[in-house]
């Protein structure tokens, strides 16, 4: 009788794990498809970058602008880059300057943007970094 109880214990225990396991899994799945929603260069990025860094770089006096010929005021022009190459590596958000500078993951003179005393919020730095990992498209 023991024996029996012991077994059917076991069985649901067994199954509750099971459940659990695979209720997290589930959350878990639904949850990177939720974060992997397209993001928008017109409806999410430009918008963080005409409030953060169009006042430096916009062409032809912006500073940050004249200093690396950075021009932000399209998306063709973002993805042209510096006088020093790409700021963007489409796909590689570890890789782009332009993650690098706003995460502070540079110098810390480098990081941006420069004319605000606080850094882009946790949010911002996000819809960045998805943007580019997803092939930071111009949609």
């Amino acid at each position: 009788m023991r024996r029996k109880l012991r077994s059917t214990r076991q069985r649901l225990l067994s199954m509750e794990f099971r459940r659990a396991i695979t209720g997290g899994i589930l959350v878990a799945l639904l949850a990177g498809c939720a974060s992997r929603q397209p993001i928008s260069y017109h409806q999410d990025v430009y918008p963080i970058l005409e409030t953060n860094c169009l006042a430096c770089h916009r062409p032809p006096e912006g500073a940050g602008y004249l200093k690396t010929h950075l021009s932000m005021q399209s998306y063709r022009s973002l993805m042209q880059g510096t006088l020093y190459g790409a700021v963007i590596v489409p796909g590689d958000s570890r890789k782009s300057i332009l993650n690098m500078l706003v995460e502070g993951r540079a110098d810390a003179s480098l990081r941006m943007p420069h004319q605000r005393a606080e850094p882009l919020t946790a949010e911002e730095i996000g819809i960045l970094r998805q943007w580019v990992d997803q092939g930071a498209r111009d949609n």
